[in-house]
């Protein structure tokens, strides 16, 4: 059974890497990191994970998408591992949205991303894939990415007004959705 792994926070060096291809992806370190951050992911209720998160500058993404409280639209989407992931296009479209960060707990930005991106990488079998990701999923893609080259998700925001912590976050949301009910 997995273990979960140290989440590292911002301010640690290895927040800030950019992270190195995976050469040997069915080597069984490498299998056992990935099954260790699908399950840190899950254990900390988050809907992505990159491998600098936990700790290895590796070219590796975990993305786990589920609606949950800090995401209650976010669609379901089997764990799935992104190895040496590209972007290989985007839409000029975009939009900002508020997100959340596993390095960076308690603190929400809204954050531009483009709406659609194609991306092309290698999945835990080694087999190259293929994937057409929009609206959550595109985001979330994209920050993870983000991870993958030394970014974090404040560093995209257009204002510093736009970083708000989680509480009151949680409070703007419960406000709106009782707007929405009236």
């Amino acid at each position: 059974m997995s273990q979960s792994l140290e989440i590292f926070q911002l301010g640690s060096p290895i927040i800030r890497f950019v992270a190195k291809p995976v050469s040997d992806i069915l080597d069984p370190e490498i299998q056992s990191l990935i099954d260790a951050m699908i399950f840190t992911c899950k254990e900390s209720k988050g809907v992505g994970i990159a491998a600098p998160q936990v700790g290895h500058s590796l070219s590796i993404i975990i993305m786990a998408s589920y609606p949950n409280k800090r995401y209650p639209y976010a669609p379901l989407m089997e764990p799935t591992a992104l190895i040496n992931p590209e972007i290989i296009s985007y839409s000029e479209a975009s939009n900002k949205e508020w997100e959340g960060c596993l390095s960076l707990p308690g603190i929400r930005a809204l954050v531009p991303r483009h709406n659609t991106i194609e991306v092309r990488y290698v999945d835990r079998e080694g087999k190259a894939q293929y994937a057409h990701f929009k609206d959550f999923l595109a985001r979330l893609f994209q920050h993870e990415y983000d991870h993958l080259i030394g970014k974090v998700f404040i560093d995209r925001v257009e204002s510093t007004q736009e970083i708000i912590m989680e509480k009151e976050y949680q409070r703007l949301m419960a406000e709106k959705e009782l707007l929405n009910q009236i």
